[in-house]
C-alpha cells in the first residue's frame, strides 16, 4: 500500500495552492495536483503533509493542518490523505521546490480544463463545497 499526503492550502482570497508536475515526474507528468508526497516510515501521515508542504513550497499553514479526507484509488493500492489549512502567504512567498509551477489559483479557474492527477478533481470539488473551505478562507483573511 502506497500512502500519500496531499495539502489543500487556502489563502486569504480563498484561492488554492496547486502544483504542475514537471515532465520528469515518474507518474502523471504535466498534470496538476496538490503539494504533497509519499509517506515515509517513522513519521505520521500528518507529519508527512507538513514536511512535504514545506519542502515543495517553503510554506507552513498558519494554524496547522487538519485532516479533510482519505481516498483509496483503484489499481496500485494507492491511498491519498488530504489535509487542509490556511495561509497568509502570497504568491511571491512560494518557493518552487518541486515541479514546474506552484501557484495559488482562484476557485473559479480550478476546473478550466487542466488535467488533474487521479482523484484530485473529485476531492477538490468536495473541498470547495465544504464548510472547511469557507472557514479557512475567513481564518486566512483574519
Amino acid at each position: 500500500m502506497i500512502e500519500i499526503a496531499c495539502v489543500l492550502l487556502v489563502d486569504r482570497d480563498g484561492r488554492l495552492l496547486v502544483q504542475l508536475r514537471d515532465g520528469r515526474a515518474p507518474r502523471h507528468p504535466r498534470h496538476w495536483g496538490l503539494p504533497g508526497g509519499h509517506h515515509e516510515p517513522g513519521e505520521s501521515i500528518a507529519e508527512t503533509a507538513v514536511w512535504e508542504l514545506w519542502e515543495e513550497t517553503g510554506l507552513r499553514a498558519a494554524h496547522g493542518l487538519a485532516h479533510f479526507a482519505t481516498q483509496e484509488l483503484p489499481g496500485p493500492g494507492l491511498v491519498k490523505h488530504y489535509f487542509c489549512g490556511a495561509t497568509r502567504a502570497r504568491q511571491r512567498d512560494v518557493v518552487l521546490g518541486e515541479g514546474e509551477a506552484i501557484v495559488f489559483v482562484p476557485t473559479d479557474q480550478l476546473f478550466d480544463g487542466r488535467p488533474w492527477t487521479p482523484g484530485t478533481a473529485e476531492v477538490l470539488a468536495r473541498f470547495l463545497a465544504s464548510p472547511e473551505h469557507a472557514g479557512l478562507t475567513a481564518l486566512a483573511a483574519a
